[in-house]
């Protein structure tokens, strides 16, 4: 017998003006847990001199955060095999 999986995955990608990694880390938190996201975990790591990135492990597959400080802009990555709550990311993230 032949089983195959047709896996949708939707991913969005785009620049915020938040550098910071405290405001990022509590921001991201929120707003995936709004969306509808299960956050599995979250690890993190602060480059030096500087710079900062995040990644949440989700049910629904991923989130990361990359900031460039020297630019002054962060880029962020979402990853999902749920709709609903991508599209609920989505219209949250859209002014940031």
């Amino acid at each position: 017998m032949n089983k195959t999986m047709q896996a949708k995955i939707w991913n969005h990608a785009q620049w915020v003006k938040e550098t910071d990694p405290i405001a990022l880390r509590g921001m991201f938190d929120e707003l995936l847990r709004k969306a509808g996201f299960n956050v599995l975990s979250c690890t993190e790591h602060h480059f030096s001199p500087q710079g900062y990135t995040a990644l949440w492990l989700l049910s629904e597959s991923h989130f990361a955060v990359h900031t460039f400080p020297e630019f002054g802009r962060t880029y962020i990555e979402l990853s999902s095999c749920n709709l609903d709550f991508y599209l609920n990311f989505l219209s949250m993230t859209k002014e940031l």
